[in-house]
């Protein structure tokens, strides 16, 4: 007998797995396809969960502490002598964490009476959905209404083919079992930082070859000249305008080749971290007669509200427009989810924030100086720095500031960037001003605790109209 639902999910990341949830939640019958296996057994979360946003912090989180414990704790009159890693143990506590999570997204589902369908999904013409699952008989499944959720994943380029444990993309970046003396990195983008200052805590020489000529070109230009500053004396050798040509793998080392404007180059790595971006996982994902139309890059074309060309045929996250992150997948999934259960739903698109887990993190939401400008927008900037601020001198964690961007004929906020401490957490606070228009004023007229690292957003606020309490500067008129 043919299965039947009100909703089947193709793909269990956090996109797929919070729709299939909430759908779950509003009464109608779900099934979510996902064909991830992972450490020998079937799982849930996707990629962030399994092999990204999670292990990668996992990771991010051990190194951070470790060199904390070895350069940092002294300072604090903390003594420590011989302080080691053991980068298996590490490993195994990252495992851990991801085991913790994606056995609970399983449990969430048992208590939602999700049906997990472990196999692959094929969206067929008619709303209809091929599944193939890891074992067993192919089969046909009918539904009342599709979410497409699988997901991106890493982009090969070929002048850098994938060689096992030498030339590897961030999943293979998050398995080393010993730390490479002399680690390249092929992108300066979010995934290359962050996995280059694993390493680097560690002990590995770390090269970063980016092919374009600015760093972070997508940042505040403010925040990213910081960034380049502050990663650059922790260790990164970061190259911008470096154009990889080739690379050939011999034993255990890996001979790269590239250009810059200064001409050709070769550097000799024991490892490669092949990290150019993610591509939409479209493979094998719909029929050639489903209906749904792609663009030019493969990601399928939604409107403003994830509705696919075909009715009752939705798509999201990374398969569609818009910043490849979990939280724009979940927020879109949950609206997706509502919408099928006859809701009113929208993702505010232009308060999805950013992150790049580094020390400091590096957060933003909304306009950068530089793109409301563009729009003919007269703006108004304030910033202000980590390194007067009392909590931040008290953890010795001072690197960094806060600044807003604001339209200067309405006062009202367009954008805020962080980079310093706790900056994803921080720039929530810019977030929830933006989803309520506020304006500078009405943060200049709020209360921050003292001390605390907040405190910053408030003088950032007030150096807008040049109103800063711990710093000199003119009022601005």
């Amino acid at each position: 007998m043919t299965q039947s639902f009100d909703v089947v999910v193709i793909g269990g990341g956090p996109g797929g797995y919070e729709a299939a949830i909430r759908a779950a939640q509003l009464g109608l019958k779900v099934a979510c396809i996902e064909k991830r296996v992972h450490k020998g057994k079937p799982a849930l979360g996707g990629t962030c969960l399994n092999v990204g946003c999670i292990p990668s912090k996992a990771l991010l989180d051990s190194t951070h502490k470790y060199h904390d414990a070895a350069h940092e704790f002294a300072a604090h009159g903390i003594k420590i002598d011989k302080v080691s890693f053991d980068v298996k143990t590490m490993q195994a506590r990252k495992d851990t964490v991801v085991g913790n999570l994606t056995g609970g997204v399983a449990q969430l589902f048992k208590g939602h009476n999700i049906t997990w369908l472990q196999g692959t999904g094929k969206l067929l013409a008619g709303k209809k959905v091929e599944f193939t699952p890891l074992e067993g008989a192919v089969e046909t499944i009918d539904a009342q209404n599709v979410i497409l959720a699988a997901g991106s994943v890493p982009v090969n380029i070929p002048v850098a083919q994938l060689v096992e444990d030498v030339i590897v993309d961030s999943t293979g970046a998050l398995e080393f079992q010993d730390v490479p003396k002399r680690l390249g990195v092929i992108g300066a983008g979010v995934i290359g930082l962050e996995l280059g200052s694993v390493w680097k805590r560690l002990g590995a020489e770390v090269v970063v070859l980016e092919a374009v000529d600015a760093f972070l070109p997508a940042c505040d230009k403010a925040i990213a000249k910081e960034a380049q500053k502050i990663l650059t004396k922790q260790g990164l050798d970061i190259r911008l305008g470096a154009r990889v040509t080739g690379t050939e793998a011999k034993g255990k080392n890996v001979t790269v080749k590239y250009t810059d404007k200064d001409g050709e180059h070769s550097e000799v790595f024991d490892k490669l971290i092949v990290a150019v971006g993610r591509r939409p996982f479209t493979d094998g994902l719909l029929a050639a007669d489903s209906g749904i139309t792609l663009d030019e890059r493969r990601f399928v074309h939604v409107d403003n509200q994830c509705r696919t060309s075909v009715p009752g045929v939705y798509a999201i996250g990374d398969l569609v427009r818009g910043p490849m992150l979990a939280h724009k997948a979940m927020e879109e999934g949950m609206m997706v989810a509502e919408l099928i259960g006859g809701h009113h739903a929208q993702v505010n698109y232009d308060t999805i924030i950013g992150v790049i887990y580094t020390h400091p993190e590096i957060a933003w939401v909304g306009q950068t100086e530089e793109q409301a400008k563009a729009e003919g927008i007269e703006v108004k900037t304030g910033q202000f720095a980590f390194a007067v601020n009392g909590r931040a001198l008290a953890a010795a964690d001072t690197a960094g500031f806060v600044k807003f961007v604001a339209d200067a004929k309405t006062d009202r906020l367009l954008g805020m960037h962080v980079i310093g401490p706790n900056a994803g957490d921080i720039v929530h606070q810019g977030m929830i001003s933006l989803e309520f228009g506020a304006s500078v004023e009405d943060l200049q007229l709020m209360t921050f605790a003292h001390p605390t690292l907040s405190e910053v957003v408030h003088e950032a606020a007030l150096s807008v109209d040049g109103r800063a309490i711990h710093a000199i500067q003119r009022k601005k008129k």
